[in-house]
């Protein structure tokens, strides 16, 4: 009974704490929307809502996520297959090597972009032939190529993950009534792996309408407005106006939650089991010829759009002394990277306050998120609850609630004065990464049996004894884990830094930005390299410990 009602306590205490975290902020997001003179008036948000302008920027950003999953379905179906039903497979360096673009900061991929393709651009200097094709880049196809060459990886790991789990004895079966390969492929493969193929495409829309960071670099240059971009627009730039940004908050909240889901429903329809107790092999096509070599060129093809333009651009931009006399090998220099560190006071700073706000946002991310699933561990109906609000960032666009964080704090600044802050910095990174601290230890939790904490009861041991030897040995991987990746994506984070920093406060990101609009492209190239050599090098450390604790 007691151990009951501690346990209820401690869920009551949890719910007080991820409702001021998530939900409060959310409400004043609604609140803002729809309260005008202290009543209720929906006649404001509906007015807003309907301006010509803004339904402009419903569309655009409906249409972008629209032709951003099927350019993304393009790219991503032919590669799944070749890395999932060919001897292509058998390489897994390239399994980690298509991942690199859906890790590299979609601000610095889109700044590469931009950086190959304007005018008198690296494109025009290589290849002066080409500067035709600068026109064609700046336009909504541009901007469309660019998002989804950054958001294919995600669809291409589910759809790989899925043809893997396709026996070879479905296929050998159809072959045996009669249908040729591409008929297999129409009739057998891809309806089995719809389901996967619906989710993928779900995710991909959610992201494009989430994405701030393409939008803001290329979008702008081409007058094209989405939702993230009015929205940080009308809450950073004077005349400052929340009841434009929250009206617009709302449409997108309503949108990325009826995806989610309409994801749920299409998991339950659309899902096949094909993984059984019986066990079952994979087919894998031998590639010979011209099939070899047309599928390595795709591959090749890809990576360079992915891979090779932008990160040829960002590093040799990074190295260049004056622009105007380009690619040159006299004009070379490695000055920019050390007046990162020496004469550059303000990227000093930037890297210091960045790396700051990371380490302090994983550590608490870590410890509360740690504890959160130790109470939601306990099932119940309270529990369901507080899994789902401590898993909300992870559905919403993040600067939706970085617009509630904003909204909230100024409210209760008498109360509670960080408003304009690093200490609101830090709140609002560790309410965005929380759900990746929560699935790690999640994920870890589920493995352990509760056999072995029964035996630590058999032999005395008390809760805490028992979370110390037994629990916390269990799950350290999951929270190192979950640090780690709360670590990477605050090192690069653009929304929240750009919207929320106090006045003349630079991260890594918001100084990559500025440098590259005021001109200074060659000291925040150098930057955006030493950004994606932190994180990569992270996201290595990760994976070489999770090889090593497996």
């Amino acid at each position: 009974m007691k151990s009951f009602i501690r346990e209820s306590k401690l869920q009551l205490l949890l719910l007080i704490a991820l409702t001021i975290l998530i939900l409060c902020p959310l409400l004043m997001i609604f609140t803002k929307a729809v309260f005008v003179n202290g009543r209720f008036d929906f006649t404001y948000a509906f007015e807003i809502i309907f301006k010509n302008e803004n339904i402009q920027t419903v569309f655009n950003s409906l249409s972008l996520a629209f032709w951003v999953v099927i350019v993304s379905s393009l790219i991503s179906l032919p590669l799944a297959f070749l890395l999932s039903k060919t001897d292509l497979g058998r390489h897994h360096w390239l399994d980690l090597i298509l991942m690199i673009p859906f890790m590299t900061p979609p601000y610095i991929s889109s700044m590469g972009w931009i950086l190959f393709m304007q005018k008198n651009g690296l494109l025009q200097q290589l290849l002066p032939s080409l500067s035709w094709l600068t026109d064609a880049f700046f336009s909504f196809g541009g901007l469309v190529l660019v998002m989804s060459l950054h958001v294919f990886p995600f669809m291409l790991s589910l759809l790989k993950n899925a043809m893997l789990n396709v026996p070879a004895s479905l296929d050998e079966a159809a072959a045996l009534f009669g249908l040729g390969f591409m008929d297999r492929i129409r009739k057998v493969l891809l309806p089995l792996v719809s389901g996967n193929f619906a989710i993928g495409a779900l995710l991909v829309f959610v992201k494009t309408l989430s994405e701030y960071g393409t939008p803001a670099t290329l979008g702008q240059r081409i007058g094209f407005t989405v939702f993230t971009t009015d929205i940080h627009r009308y809450s950073t730039t004077s005349p400052i106006d929340f009841g434009r940004s929250a009206s617009l908050s709302v449409i997108l909240i309503l949108i990325c939650l009826l995806l989610w889901r309409s994801q749920n429903k299409i998991t339950e329809k659309k899902t096949y089991r094909l993984v059984s107790g019986k066990g079952s092999r994979t087919a894998m096509i031998t590639l010979k010829g011209k099939q070899k070599i047309s599928a390595w060129l795709f591959i090749g093809f890809i990576l360079l759009l992915a891979l090779g333009i932008p990160y040829f651009s960002v590093i040799s931009t990074s190295f260049i002394k004056l622009r105007g006399y380009g690619l040159a090998l006299d004009n070379f220099t490695f000055s920019h990277y050390l007046s990162l560190f020496t004469e550059n006071t303000k990227a000093l700073k930037a890297i210091q306050t960045t790396f700051m706000l990371a380490f302090s946002s994983a550590m608490i991310a870590s410890l509360f998120g740690t504890a959160a699933v130790l109470i939601i561990r306990k099932k119940n109906r309270l529990s369901k609850v507080l899994e789902a609000v401590s898993l909300l960032p992870e559905m919403l666009p993040s600067i939706v609630l970085v617009i509630g964080i904003m909204l909230f704090y100024n409210q209760i600044y008498t109360w509670v004065p960080i408003y304009n802050t690093l200490g609101m910095m830090i709140i609002a990174y560790v309410i965005l990464y929380l759900p990746y601290t929560i699935q790690y230890v999640t994920s870890a939790m589920t493995q352990i049996s509760d056999s072995l904490m029964q035996a630590g009861k058999t032999f005395g041991g008390s809760p805490l004894m028992i979370f110390k030897r037994i629990t916390l040995p269990l799950i350290f991987k999951g929270i190192l884990s979950g640090w780690i990746m709360t670590f990477i994506i605050s090192l690069r984070e653009l929304v929240a830094a750009s919207m929320i920093a106090p006045p003349s406060v630079l991260t890594i990101s918001t100084f990559i930005v500025r440098e590259f609009e005021q001109g200074s492209v060659s000291s925040g190239m150098a930057m955006a390299v030493l950004c994606v050599l932190l994180t990569t090098i992270s996201l290595l450390i990760l994976k070489i410990f999770e090889r090593k604790t497996k």
